[in-house]
């Protein structure tokens, strides 16, 4: 008896292309990276060929020799809620850095994703190995790695607690008898940890598949 894997593809999709000169070919869309249109027939062509996701990278730190499709460039969750409105099936998933946001806000943001979309939402979490972001979230020095890497994982124990806040059917809204939700299908996080202290519960309900599909990476951001 053999045991089946299956092989899922994707895109990546990042404006004209990974090479530096890409913008300037005759026939690619020089402002591709912050085209709308340009990444919605692209995503739906991903869709209509059967590949099981497209994927956004992001970056938090930018100098004059940085790629021009870094230079300017969409915030990935607001692109992933764009397109998925404009498409049915196909996985949406972006990166974003632990060491540079908040795991309520971010636990939010990528439920109403998961909401809006239908269970689509993936999240490639990072930690950003650039030192000059510290400089743009009001910090004088960028947290080493060993350290980044701790922070990251006690982030990812806070986030999924946050999108165990509520069990699937907590939400019971019954008219007649005025119950909105079942108390008793609500949990606090009462996190209180080295890096985090959060208490919940997340102000969205659990999405069609629970959370969010969750992938630990080395992303070039």
């Amino acid at each position: 008896m053999t045991n089946e894997r299956n092989m899922r593809l994707g895109a990546f999709l990042a404006g004209t292309g990974s090479n530096m000169a890409s913008w300037r070919h005759p026939n690619a869309v020089a402002d591709a990276a912050i085209n709308l249109d340009y990444y919605r027939q692209l995503t739906r062509k991903a869709e209509t060929a059967k590949l099981d996701f497209v994927f956004f990278g992001d970056g938090l730190y930018i100098s004059e020799k940085s790629h021009p499709n870094f230079l300017n460039r969409f915030e990935p969750l607001t692109l992933l809620a764009a397109l998925a409105m404009d498409t049915t099936h196909i996985g949406l998933a972006a990166t974003l850095s632990t060491s540079y946001s908040e795991p309520f806000t971010v636990a939010r943001q990528f439920a109403s994703i998961d909401h809006i979309s239908g269970g689509r939402a993936g999240w490639n979490i990072v930690t950003s190995p650039l030192e000059g972001s510290a400089l743009n979230y009001s910090k004088t020095e960028h947290p080493e790695h060993d350290l980044r890497y701790r922070m990251a994982a006690e982030y990812i124990e806070v986030t999924k607690g946050l999108w165990d806040s509520w069990e699937d059917d907590a939400f019971v809204r019954n008219k007649e008898t005025g119950q909105f939700f079942d108390p008793e299908k609500l949990h606090r996080v009462n996190h209180q940890g080295e890096f985090f202290s959060v208490q919940g519960p997340l102000t969205i309900s659990r999405s069609k598949q629970g959370r969010p599909i969750l992938k630990i990476g080395r992303a070039h951001v």
